[in-house]
């Protein structure tokens, strides 16, 4: 990095925090900082649930998903615009009409306070995890490609966060997270253009998508119904619908977003808004990494992109078998360019068995390549079985590094970091609230003024940054962070989702079924998870629907108890 990056990296990043610190300096009302005083417009609404949603390991992990898989993962989010209208007829007009501060202050109305109460502690637990994440993902890439320390940069990150974060509240983050979406959408925009400059001469935007194609990179819709299968277009618009529910609807860091609208038709037209365009978003951030993937199709790659794995086999007594895989790769890169040189002149002379036999080679050597980075990759972990050897992560940031100019490499480093904070700043917005007003406020007997629970927000908001901290300083690598943030919520976002839902369409049934039913249902998941019975995708249908029916059985059987003619 050279100077001018940095002054475009810590501009870019004083800026935000700076900016949020002055623009909601002095919130002493409860309403002021949790819900930003209810001024929040339909536009806002939608650029802050949208950042919440998009933290660096969308910018991190996606592109590289991507690189690896092809664009299908974009399935993940079919879903998505059925949540939204479901969430806008069903759960923001109760919400706006009950005034509620938080999601789980409903459930206590509906039933009762131990039910509340789990509901919020299941919450802390999910999103306090996710919140280390989202600021241990980026520093451990950037401290692994750019040598930084690993702690100092999770310390960095957390820290600015925490900043405006507990000085401004809710109106705080919606305001940064404007800022910060409009960095990462320019940042990414640049980049694009630029991987598309960086191609050979006779490749433009058209041919690039057929040389994706005959890498089998743009297969977007998967009609498969193989349960193991992770992405497909049914656990999509299944597995993918109610996580969005569970997530948009009952999850406090996105329903504090919309619950600061001024109306309900700001927070439903916000909600709509990032129902259009969530999909394309994601659509596009997938297309950079297709276009990485091209752009290696003619210029050299690392065999694994995560330099302190190359750096680890190197050191070791496998060097020499890692350096032999090397040079077999870079042979493999060498056929590939020619591959892809007869396919691009069999696409120009449109001679369609020509076109088709070079398909095939290039598959081959695809597969060739593959098997090598796997040999590599087996190397590694028996060199450093602590060093991560899948290397999803690295790909884009590896790119940025080591071909983008100086200064668009501070300002792709910004958007990363700028990702990682808006998220975080919800996700600690949230959790502050959630302890203050569902656990502490709830619990504490004494009566206290406004001004009284804005510190204890605040005080809870910064236990909760410094857990975050915590969390992300001794957390590990997982198979891909995108990933991981996914499966954590869905291991707890079923569970949450039934609960809600039985709350809103199934008046018979009460707080100490679900109570019961819920804690039945977390452990059934949980173990489900552990012994992968199915893809993480369906969990979140498959919790939603067990404590629902639980729930049934149990109230059932109580009312049976209850009354001994029913069983007459």
């Amino acid at each position: 990095m050279g100077v001018l990056d940095w002054i475009v990296l810590s501009g870019t990043l004083l800026f935000i925090v700076g900016y949020g610190v002055w623009k909601t300096r002095g919130s002493n009302d409860v309403n002021d900082y949790v819900l930003g005083g209810n001024k929040a417009q339909w536009w806002t609404i939608g650029l802050s649930v949208m950042a919440t949603q998009a933290s660096a390991i969308t910018f991190l992990s996606t592109p590289g998903q991507a690189f690896h898989d092809g664009m299908g993962f974009v399935q993940f989010y079919f879903g998505l615009p059925l949540a939204m209208i479901i969430i806008c007829l069903v759960f923001v007009p109760i919400y706006h009409k009950l005034k509620v501060f938080t999601a789980y202050e409903f459930l206590e109305k509906r039933f009762d306070l131990k039910t509340r109460s789990l509901a919020a502690i299941l919450f802390l637990i999910q999103r306090g995890l996710a919140a280390g994440i989202t600021i241990f993902a980026p520093s451990i890439i950037l401290s692994a490609v750019l040598g930084w320390d690993l702690r100092t940069l999770n310390i960095i990150i957390g820290i600015l966060v925490i900043i405006y974060t507990v000085s401004g509240g809710t109106t705080a983050v919606n305001v940064t997270q404007k800022q910060q979406m409009f960095i990462i959408m320019t940042g990414m925009f640049i980049a694009f253009f630029f991987i598309l400059g960086y191609l050979p001469a006779d490749i433009n935007f058209s041919k690039a998508l057929k040389v994706a194609g005959a890498s089998e990179k743009l297969g977007i819709l998967d009609f498969d119904l193989s349960w193991d299968k992770r992405y497909t277009f049914w656990s999509g618009i299944s597995g993918g619908l109610f996580l969005a529910l569970a997530y948009f609807g009952t999850d406090q860091s996105q329903v504090q977003r919309y619950l600061s609208g001024k109306s309900v038709r700001e927070s439903q037209l916000g909600l709509i808004f990032n129902g259009i365009f969530k999909i394309p978003m994601q659509f596009f951030i997938l297309l950079v990494g297709v276009m990485v993937f091209v752009f290696y199709q003619y210029n050299p790659s690392p065999l694994n992109f995560n330099p302190a794995a190359t750096q680890a086999v190197l050191e070791s007594e496998y060097a020499g078998d890692y350096r032999i895989l090397e040079e077999g790769h870079r042979e493999l890169e060498t056929e590939k360019k020619m591959a892809q040189d007869q396919f691009s002149a069999a696409l120009e002379l449109r001679e369609y068995a020509a076109t088709m036999d070079a398909k095939q080679q290039i598959l081959k050597i695809n597969e060739r390549e593959k098997s090598n980075r796997d040999a590599a990759k087996k190397l590694i972990s028996m060199a450093d079985s602590t060093v991560e050897t899948n290397d999803k992560d690295y790909v884009f940031i590896h790119f940025v590094l080591n071909h983008l100019p100086r200064g668009l490499v501070g300002l792709l480093l910004a958007v990363i970091l700028s990702a990682a904070m808006s998220s975080t700043a919800s996700e600690l917005n949230a959790l502050g609230t959630i302890s203050a007003l569902d656990l502490y406020k709830r619990n504490k007997k004494e009566v206290a003024d406004q001004k009284h629970y804005v510190r204890a927000s605040k005080a809870f908001t910064l236990m909760w940054g410094i857990i975050a901290i915590l969390i992300a300083c001794v957390a590990n690598l997982f198979d891909n962070l995108i990933q991981l943030v996914n499966i954590i919520g869905s291991i707890f976002y079923g569970n949450v989702l039934g609960i809600f839902l039985l709350a809103f369409f199934f008046k018979f049934v009460r707080g100490n079924a679900v109570f019961v039913a819920a804690l039945i249902t977390q452990f059934i998941v949980i173990v489900g998870w552990y012994f992968d019975w199915m893809s993480y995708l369906w969990l979140n249908a498959f919790g939603c629907a067990l404590v629902i029916l639980l729930s049934f059985m149990l109230e059932g059987f109580d009312r049976m108890l209850r009354n001994p003619s029913l069983n007459a």
